[in-house]
């Protein structure tokens, strides 16, 4: 790794491990719990051990991997096991794991006993470019993504790229979606580089970098969401739509979430081209682009019936109106657009038609 990146709570590069010693050597938390899943338990967990240096032996609390298991009836679970082995207020969770494990386990440590520290330790790509940064933390409700959490920033973030080494190949496009994203709702330049990169070369660590930069300059300007934030839902209002739909149906294997969020981000490009007038030619570089990394779905009028139906789940709507992020521009957004659902279709038929 480079040369220690600090910004906030948010530590990469060498010597981010010292940091997160110090960091527990100066609050000497009652106990330490180590949340996993099943991969991180057996791929990273080790790692992790090797690193740290705990004043008591730390408990490990393992939840089943994928996002089917990002429920309430997992963190009662969890909160169970932290009772019976006698958490309290002043114990530590440390998330290690992708986006589900940094999501209900930030959850589950804000709801404990009212609130007990918790830092994010993120393994994949799309945690450490989006879920472990913010201070979302949440559940699912079935299908429905995200409908049930807090937000509340992390004492610390520790990115280690190593980590990515442990990741199939579908996962880092997946985490590549949310790279992809921040370039273009604030950097042209960035999307560029981020659409031309092979993850895992020597650029890796300061493409991330860059992609948390964007983001807490956005999440710190406005941390509550009541504006500027919901620019970082660029392509999910249909996006979360898509995944919800994909989690719910058989025998349809469900989508990842950046392979959603993909379809979704050429939705609305599209949309904003037409509505907003973004441009034609950007349109074309963002949908080829994305186009050539992520596997292309097919969706019936059924589906996108079905799909559209779900838009009325969305976080960012308000007294029953479906709210849109829009560009007219790269760096250039409208948030609380009302979007026709004529022009949600003819978005569907333009991604259909796609090479």
């Amino acid at each position: 790794m480079q040369q220690l990146k600090n910004i906030g709570s948010v530590y990469c590069g060498t010597g981010a491990w010292n940091s997160l010693n110090a960091y527990l050597a100066e609050k000497h938390h009652s106990r330490a719990f180590i949340l996993t899943d099943t991969n991180t338990r057996v791929h990273c967990l080790p790692k992790l051990l090797d690193a740290l240096s705990f004043d008591k032996e730390p408990h490990i609390l393992e939840i089943s991997a994928g996002e089917q298991h990002k429920t309430i009836a997992t963190c009662m679970k969890l909160w169970n096991e932290l009772s019976r082995l006698n958490a309290d207020r002043y114990s530590i969770i440390i998330n290690l794991g992708g986006g589900v494990v940094t999501d209900l386990g930030g959850f589950v440590a804000c709801t404990f006993k009212r609130g007990i520290d918790f830092l994010n330790i993120p393994t994949s790509l799309l945690a450490m470019v989006d879920a472990s940064i913010g201070g979302k933390t949440g559940v699912d409700l079935g299908s429905l993504k995200n409908q049930v959490g807090v937000i509340r920033e992390p004492s610390l973030v520790l990115l280690d790229v190593n980590f990515l080494d442990t990741l199939p190949s579908d996962h880092l496009r997946s985490g590549l979606a949310e790279m992809l994203k921040h370039g273009i709702i604030a950097s042209e330049d960035y999307f560029d580089a981020c659409i031309n990169f092979e993850i895992n070369t020597a650029e890796t660590e300061d493409l991330i970098w860059e992609s948390v930069l964007i983001k807490h300059k956005i999440v710190t300007e406005d941390p509550t969401e009541k504006g500027l934030r919901k620019l970082l839902n660029y392509g999910h209002t249909l996006g979360h739509a898509i995944e919800s739909y994909f989690l719910d149906q058989q025998p349809n294997a469900p989508l990842l979430h950046g392979e959603a969020i993909a379809i979704g981000m050429i939705l609305a490009t599209y949309i904003s081209s037409e509505q907003l007038g973004f441009p034609k030619e950007s349109l074309e570089k963002i949908s080829s682009g994305i186009s050539k990394i992520y596997p292309k779905q097919s969706f019936s009028e059924e589906d996108i019936t079905t799909i559209c139906k779900l838009l009325i789940y969305d976080k960012k709507n308000s007294n029953g109106r479906i709210n849109f992020v829009l560009l007219k521009d790269f760096d250039d957004h409208e948030i609380n657009c009302e979007v026709p659902n004529s022009l949600i279709l003819e978005a569907f038929s333009y991604y259909a038609a796609l090479s």
